[in-house]
């Protein structure tokens, strides 16, 4: 009797199972492959070759073969997997990213005459990367405290254009040749294969103008919750003009509508300990399950007037434009609303350069800005190959022609049967041309105050946050040289000597232990 009470209660709770499951909605994430398993079903194709031949069921498995390699299907798997793999990113090799759409809400028509800013209500597909840019590749925690990567394609009308940007309002640096120490300072130490506070302090403190930035992400701001509750800054000062050829300067500004919020280093570290991967889950599942990702794009517009009365450089990346003196306009909204089908295809594959400008905006006047130009392109022809602008999510959506042909693959139809030579006289492509197009405008650089800034961004935190600050700082300075303290404590006292006497305080409060102490007790 009691078997058959339990033999009912076991086919009891599997109906129930069975029905708790029909009912609980799948994730995108940890249910992505039984949605994919729902929506093929009865529609599989055969597994092929690359000929497209079908592999018969006998060789995928290769323990009773006679010979090995005429096994055509192990041959060709053992063969594409040893090549799989492509260059990572130099900086923002950590990313995730998704599709949608721009949506024009003010018209700028006056400042800009580019296509897609142009009309209310006119939308333009996008496509939109989010990185860590220096702390390592794929594989990174993504709640790390960071600055990170906004970058955006519009797939526009007239062409693509692109906004490589950053999650902070400013740079660390405005001279390019320096780009290279500090993104080997950012990584790991070349002997000990370790991230080394030393050469992280010792670039702060030898180029100063990088304190404003590291003042933000080792602030309350510095880990945003999510992507989705980040900022985004196009950095640069955009050259743009309109139809009559007047020119105007802006900023690109996105400010999430979920709200601007971040995270303490303790909901970081649990994150971090729970789910590396917890950033690029969080958008994901977000877009998956329908709900809105978007953000309001403002821009701050400049006249020559304003640029010649500014008591800063409005061009140098290391400075803000203050909202007080340029407010925010706001011209839009970024939505997105599509995941990826393929993350390598289509994310991975993604490229940005800041050269993929198109009518109606010059780009930035500043050298960061051209360096960014030639050393982007050049990145991405290492990775992707001389023809990266033809993979499917880097090329524009409609056809277009060029006089650039062949290479490595892909190639797509390089041309067909037109000449391919400028100029010809047998009917090739025809040039545009904008008669009232301006020419870029002419920096001079300004001595730079490098500490004026910073100070107002110090000034500008509550005490509290002002004691998190030192908190953050203090975490990873007292790894550096007593020396290279030293050095960090005086700049510092230079941006407010309240914050350089409270490092130095709490510096002094903390014992360094014995190198050969361990980090793991030996076992006995």
């Amino acid at each position: 009797m009691n078997k058959r009470v339990e033999y009912l209660f076991f086919i009891l709770s599997v109906i129930l199972h069975v029905k708790c499951d029909q009912n609980t909605k799948l994730d995108p994430v940890r249910d992505q492959l039984e949605l994919y398993r729902q929506n093929v079903k009865g529609k599989q194709n055969f597994t092929t070759l690359f000929n497209g031949s079908p592999v018969d069921a006998r060789d995928k498995i290769t323990l009773n073969n006679d010979n090995l390699f005429d096994n055509r299907f192990f041959v060709e798997a053992i063969t594409h997997i040893n090549r799989q793999n492509i260059p990572e990113r130099i900086v923002h090799g950590r990313g995730a990213g998704a599709f949608g759409y721009f949506e024009v809400t003010n018209s700028i028509a006056n400042v800009c005459r580019a296509d897609f800013l142009d009309t209310v209500g006119k939308k333009t597909p996008v496509a939109v990367r989010f990185s860590l840019t220096t702390y390592g590749g794929e594989g990174s925690d993504t709640a790390a405290r960071v600055p990170r990567g906004f970058a955006i394609k519009f797939y526009t009308e007239t062409g693509n254009f692109d906004i490589p940007g950053l999650n902070t309002p400013i740079f660390v640096l405005n001279d390019p040749i320096k780009f290279i120490p500090f993104r080997r300072t950012q990584f790991r130490n070349p002997a000990t294969n370790i991230r080394d506070s030393n050469m992280v302090w010792d670039y702060i403190t030898t180029n100063p103008e990088s304190i404003s930035v590291f003042l933000i992400i080792l602030g309350d701001s510095g880990i945003p919750k999510g992507y989705r509750h980040m900022e985004g800054f196009g950095i640069h000062t955009y050259q743009v003009h309109n139809k009559k050829g007047e020119v105007f300067f802006l900023k690109w500004i996105l400010t999430p509508d979920a709200g601007v919020a971040s995270l303490t280093d303790e909901e970081a570290n649990k994150l971090n300990a729970a789910d590396p991967d917890s950033f690029t889950r969080d958008l994901y599942e977000a877009i998956g399950c329908g709900k809105k990702v978007s953000w309001t794009v403002s821009v701050q517009i400049l006249t020559k007037e304003d640029v010649k009365k500014a008591k800063i450089d409005v061009f140098d990346i290391t400075v803000r434009l203050p909202t007080k003196l340029y407010p925010l306009v706001p011209v839009g909204k970024l939505v997105l609303n599509k995941n990826p089908l393929n993350y390598f295809s289509e994310i991975e594959q993604l490229a940005f350069c800041p050269g993929n400008l198109v009518r109606g905006i010059d780009g930035g006047v500043d050298k960061v800005f051209q360096a960014r130009k030639f050393s982007y392109r050049d990145a991405q022809m290492y990775r992707l190959g001389v023809n990266f602008n033809n993979i499917n999510v880097n090329a524009p959506d409609f056809d277009h022609s060029t006089y650039f042909r062949d290479g490595r693959a892909p190639t797509l139809n390089t041309g067909n049967d037109s000449p391919n030579y400028f100029e010809n006289s047998f009917n090739g492509t025809i040039w545009d041309y904008e008669p009232k197009r301006p020419k870029l405008y002419k920096v001079k650089d300004k001595k730079p105050n490098n500490t004026a800034q910073a100070t107002e961004i110090y000034n500008e935190m509550s005490k509290a946050e002002q004691g998190r600050l030192v908190t953050n700082i203090v975490n990873s300075l007292s790894l550096a040289e007593t020396f290279i303290q030293n050095k960090a404590v005086k700049l510092f006292t230079e941006v407010d000597p309240d914050l350089g006497k409270s490092v130095s305080n709490e510096l002094n409060k903390i014992e360094k232990k014995s190198s050969c102490d361990g980090l793991f007790s030996d076992s006995k």
